[in-house]
């Protein structure tokens, strides 16, 4: 009698928490969706988390690594998702990576990540990245592939971002290529400053206001003509 008035407790016991969990998944499912329509990104960070812990998904997990990146939590972001290149990866979860360890200044490991979108969507805007980072790790012959596929893919309207000033500011996205394309030949010689400084001509013609490249052709007139050498020149 007692053994089965254990047992019975037992499966009560069981119900009870199943009940409690469903009813705990409901309130943060609901509490989620509170949290987005009032755009509360703290609280919708926390419901993501409650309910990774009730009922984990990869779907769910990918979420709140999105919305820690996308807050710019990128430290948080890879900590839940990982840093491993994994081609079963979602899409979200790729561009997660790609762009946190781009944020963290990691270049070698957001390269593999954006290599890998670029096999899923062949697109301008990811061959720009790719292009970037491999500039950033001295492979600039493998950079010029890239910026070869972006010059001649890049739309008209489309634009990139760039950020080196207070205020952030839209150039077309060709102006970019060439602006990068400028710096790839002066890494690879660097006795072919007139040649670089054509290309950001380049760029400058489709955007005067090109801030970046225009610092970038300062930096080259002085190296080609240093403020030495014109002060010899002018006595």
């Amino acid at each position: 009698m007692k053994k089965i008035l254990f047992l019975m407790f037992l499966g009560l016991t069981f119900i009870a928490e199943a009940q409690t969990k469903s009813e705990l998944q409901k309130h943060y499912e609901d509490f989620y969706k509170e949290m987005r329509l009032q755009g509360d990104i703290t609280g919708v960070i926390n419901a993501l988390t409650h309910l990774n812990v009730l009922s984990p998904s990869k779907e769910r997990r990918d979420t709140l690594a999105y919305v820690y990146a996308n807050n710019g939590q990128h430290m948080q972001a890879l900590n839940t998702i990982g840093v491993e290149k994994n081609t079963t990866d979602s899409d979200m979860a790729v561009q997660v990576k790609a762009i946190s360890l781009k944020a963290l200044n990691q270049p070698k490991r957001a390269l593999e990540q954006f290599e890998e979108l670029f096999k899923r969507n062949e697109n301008p805007y990811l061959a720009y990245e790719i292009a970037d980072l491999k500039i950033q790790t001295g492979d600039n012959t493998g950079a010029i592939t890239n910026i070869d596929y972006g010059i001649a893919n890049a739309k008209e309207d489309m634009k990139y971002a760039f950020y080196e000033r207070q205020q952030p500011y839209e150039v077309p996205l060709k102006a970019a290529f060439l602006h990068l394309k400028a710096l790839t030949e002066y890494n690879k010689d660097k006795e072919n400053i007139d040649g670089a400084i054509g290309l950001i001509d380049q760029a400058l013609a489709l955007d005067p206001n090109f801030n970046l490249a225009s610092l970038s052709k300062q930096a080259l007139e002085a190296r080609k003509n240093p403020p030495a050498a014109a002060a010899e020149k002018k006595e």
